[in-house]
């Protein structure tokens, strides 16, 4: 067994754990890197079934080839996918114009809060990793949210010998991180070695590529000759910037996305 197999056998019991455990359980799926990642992983998880919701957060600003490999995906493997909008902020005239951080706010924060809402979920599935920022370095595999869908960083429950707390009061959900000990590093040879379909934007073509993906306005290119597994992981093993160095509404200040992550954001 190699480092991958460990980190897939992790992930795997903590997907099933969730689904065993927690009653209406989603994924919210954005067809990044991590996201495909955490779907390859649930259908190894279930015989090549996703046993529950996948719910795609959709602005409206997305990356047309994101779009278009969901369609493809969503129908090739037999997902239930729920695509949530929010439309009355997009009617007002919401746009990354008005603030990035006012923008994420309404077309996904508040719009997960009201998927949430409506579908009574009690549980999300997310693909979020430790080393890819400071903030996602203080969450649990179950992490708990209130009724709010407030994060409480101060106040989380410990996690030991594989125990999880999947306790909620009324209102609440949980937010499931099955990927939290995994690395940038670790999902493109994880990638490779599965033959995982990725949006083509993240190998380098004239030059560029994209390392994050997130709506259009909001998230930029790098340089990069990248357009290889193998030079990927080159190119990480030699860069200094963070991976999300390219997203804008981290930079509108020094704690924006924790600001955002604390109200209830991915």
């Amino acid at each position: 067994m190699d480092h991958l197999d460990r980190l897939e056998n992790q992930s795997i019991y903590i997907i099933r754990e969730a689904f065993t455990k927690i009653e209406r359980l989603a994924m919210l799926w954005s067809v990044g890197k991590d996201s495909q990642t955490i779907i390859w992983l649930a259908r190894k998880a279930f015989f090549g079934h996703v046993p529950f919701p996948c719910v795609f957060m959709e602005t409206s600003y997305d990356m047309p080839e994101l779009i278009e490999l969901r369609d493809k995906l969503t129908k090739e493997w037999k997902l239930n996918l729920i695509i949530a909008r929010n439309d009355e902020a997009l009617a007002q005239g919401m746009n990354h114009k008005l603030g990035r951080v006012v923008c994420c706010s309404a077309l996904l924060k508040e719009n997960l809060k009201k998927t949430v809402e409506k579908h009574n979920f009690g549980g999300l599935i997310v693909g979020v990793r430790r080393d890819e920022d400071p903030t996602r370095a203080k969450e649990r595999y179950f992490s708990p949210r209130d009724k709010n869908m407030e994060w409480n960083v101060e106040d989380q429950p410990p996690e030991l010998w594989d125990q999880f707390n999947t306790d909620m009061a009324g209102g609440t959900h949980l937010r499931v991180h099955p990927l939290l000990h995994w690395t940038e590093m670790n999902i493109w040879e994880y990638a490779e070695r599965e033959k995982i379909p990725n949006v083509p934007l993240y190998f380098a073509k004239g030059g560029k590529r994209y390392r994050s993906l997130g709506c259009v306005p909001c998230t930029y290119s790098i340089d990069s000759h990248a357009d290889t597994y193998d030079k990927i992981r080159e190119e990480l093993r030699t860069t200094k910037k963070s991976e999300r160095s390219v997203r804008a509404q981290d930079q509108e200040s020094e704690d924006a996305f924790e600001k955002l992550r604390r109200d209830g954001y991915m």
